[in-house]
């Protein structure tokens, strides 16, 4: 039998984050209108530390720190295993198990190759290299792939979305309503994951006609069915195929009496020294 690693990227909570940041910021792309014309509008992952933020994204702000608007916001709010959502596996379920970690059989198909040389070996016994009838053998060779076994997280996201005036709220929070389902599949890395935008868009407008900034709110919820494999960037799962076992051979000394030879047809045997 044998056994081929592949590496494979792992299924990570950043990888979820970045498939919510990309649908946000390339699937939706939001626009509105400003001073300046058509424009798109900034989006910005709330995790990062205003410090940070200041240096690497002096665009967002003005001359006395103020974030310019229109902005938008995304951040993961909450992380949580339910027994509920168990996904195609079961947390419970375990299938093979290597180096402490558990995997499961995806695919199996039979490999060509392999099964190839069996059959003509087979042929060539029975037929004694006589190019005549179909002789078919038993011996066939399947490969498996496995992959690490996901664990499944409902991870829920908030989109929290600031302009100055209420036209631009409209052309943005329109971008979020989807247009007959609130059912989308984001995906990065190669990982897709299934997100529902949530029907409720709260939006706070300013009320007070005071001196102080005019500012307007609304705020969009994301529930998302992801899932994270057994391994970490430092610590890459892998893909394995893995070959089934046909035939098994035991090899033993042969005496140089009384054996026969194994390449005579006729049933000679070893002479006496």
């Amino acid at each position: 039998m044998q056994n081929d690693n592949i590496p494979s990227t792992p299924s990570t909570l950043e990888n979820i984050d970045t498939a919510v940041f990309k649908f946000v910021d390339e699937d939706l792309n939001p626009q509105t209108t400003t001073n300046k014309g058509r424009e798109k509008v900034k989006i910005l992952w709330l995790g990062s530390e205003r410090a940070y933020q200041i240096k690497n994204n002096k665009e967002l702000r003005d001359g006395v720190g103020k974030l310019k608007l229109p902005i938008i916001t995304v951040s993961r709010t909450s992380v949580s295993k339910d027994d509920s959502f168990n996904g195609s596996f079961q947390a419970t379920y375990s299938l093979n198990k290597e180096n402490g970690k558990d995997y499961i059989a995806v695919k199996t198909v039979v490999k060509q190759d392999k099964t190839q040389n069996f059959q003509n070996a087979e042929h060539h016994r029975v037929t004694d290299g006589r190019n005549d009838g179909i002789v078919s053998s038993k011996k066939i060779v399947y490969e498996t792939h496995y992959i690490p076994k996901p664990i499944y997280l409902t991870c829920n996201f908030e989109i929290n979305i600031r302009t100055e005036y209420q036209q631009q709220m409209n052309d943005i929070l329109s971008t979020f309503i989807p247009n007959n389902k609130n059912y989308i599949i984001i995906e990065n890395e190669g990982y897709q994951y299934e997100a529902f935008i949530q029907n409720d868009y709260s939006t706070g407008v300013p009320t007070n006609l005071g001196q102080e900034e005019r500012v307007f709110t609304s705020k969009v919820q994301i529930k998302v069915l992801g899932y994270i494999t057994n391994g970490s960037k430092d610590d890459q799962p892998f893909i394995q195929k893995k070959e089934s076992i046909v035939d098994v051979k035991i090899s033993r000394e042969r005496a140089i009496v009384g054996d026969p030879k194994p390449w005579s047809s006729t049933g000679e045997k070893f002479r006496d020294l």
